[in-house]
């Protein structure tokens, strides 16, 4: 399988998206120096521009071929602004060009194809403390909360495009990230244990049902990187993964990569303490929250296998499959 962001080499890709970011500075201040930082390539590659006379930081986001359409971008930048001005939820503030557009299709002679890209103000702040995650979930809980309740009086504007995060679209037969299957570390028997698995997860979401009050517009990716704290402020990042899809996700992408942890239970009620500040959440709902945890981790095992090369996936490795399938396991035995 190809690299998400071409056939290039690793070390050439980011070279020249370096090239990108250099370009991309003259949509600030044509005439400044910038310090051009990379800050993180996964989907997209994200840079801390910083101009060496003012020193004024800025985000920029230089996106993958193939993935998101202009439209796409645009439906995404116009929730995050509907978000901080409707319901006062903290995200950054995209900055526009000169010519007024927040969308910027930047070419240089080695992407003479052009990258889309986004620049966004420099928000303050510190992700959430992993080692003590317990105080920060309550606030985090109330913000998705108020995020949803926007998405259900929000009407969306004409033309508004995002993608679907459903079963079909996750594990299924027409995923966005790639097959669950070419996950990292699987051999014949895994596979056996995940299908099985897999399917459960299918029956109890078709069972759950996406009616208007369980399924709409969110985040879905409120890992603890996408949240920044700042003198008891939390701030949200990174909407690029935003969607259509069930709002208990949104809970399951905030216990990414955790899932195994003893305190999950804490987390869990913690967040929903916060949750049912704004929003309510049925008894079969919270019931249900163990599928969309688990929906969440395999949907990563996928882009694992899609996204190989980046540092986020290498990092991994595979024990994020092998303890995919210990609580797979452990799933099936309640649920199976």
């Amino acid at each position: 399988m190809s690299s998400a962001h071409g056939d290039l080499g690793q070390d050439e890709l980011l070279r020249r998206l370096h090239g990108v970011a250099e370009k991309a500075t003259m949509l600030i201040a044509p005439s400044d120096v910038f310090s051009i930082q990379r800050i993180n390539h996964s989907e997209n590659t994200t840079f801390l521009l910083t101009d060496m006379d003012t020193e004024e930081r800025v985000i920029l986001r230089v996106h993958r071929t193939n993935y998101h359409s202009p439209e796409a971008i645009n439906s995404e930048l116009t929730w995050m602004t509907a978000l901080r001005e409707d319901e006062g939820v903290h995200t950054p503030k995209v900055i526009p060009g000169p010519n007024g557009d927040w969308i910027h299709h930047v070419t240089t002679e080695e992407v003479p194809e052009g990258r889309q890209c986004v620049l966004f103000e420099f928000l303050e702040g510190e992700e959430p403390d992993e080692e003590n995650l317990i105080p920060s979930f309550p606030n985090l809980g109330e913000i998705t909360a108020r995020m949803h309740r926007h998405v259900r009086q929000w009407a969306l504007p004409p033309g508004f495009e995002r993608f679907s995060w459903n079963f079909e679209t996750t594990l299924g037969a027409c995923p966005h990230w790639g097959h669950w299957y070419d996950g990292p570390n699987l051999n014949d028997e895994r596979k056996i244990l995940l299908r099985k698995f897999v399917e459960v997860i299918r029956r109890r979401l078709e069972a759950f049902g996406c009616g208007p009050d369980r399924f709409g517009l969110i985040h879905a990716d409120m890992r603890l990187a996408n949240l920044l704290i700042h003198n008891g402020d939390t701030r949200v990042i990174d909407f690029d993964d935003s969607g259509i899809s069930w709002y208990l996700y949104d809970l399951a992408s905030a216990l990414s990569f955790i899932e195994d942890r003893p305190d999950v239970p804490d987390l869990i009620a913690a967040w929903l303490e916060g949750y049912r500040k704004v929003e309510s959440v049925s008894a079969e709902e919270e019931a249900e929250i163990p599928t969309f945890l688990m929906l969440r981790r395999m949907q990563i095992l996928a882009w694992m296998g899609s996204h190989s090369e980046t540092d986020l996936a290498q990092s991994l490795g595979d024990e994020y499959t092998d303890i995919t399938l210990d609580l797979a396991e452990t799933y099936l035995g309640k649920y199976g």
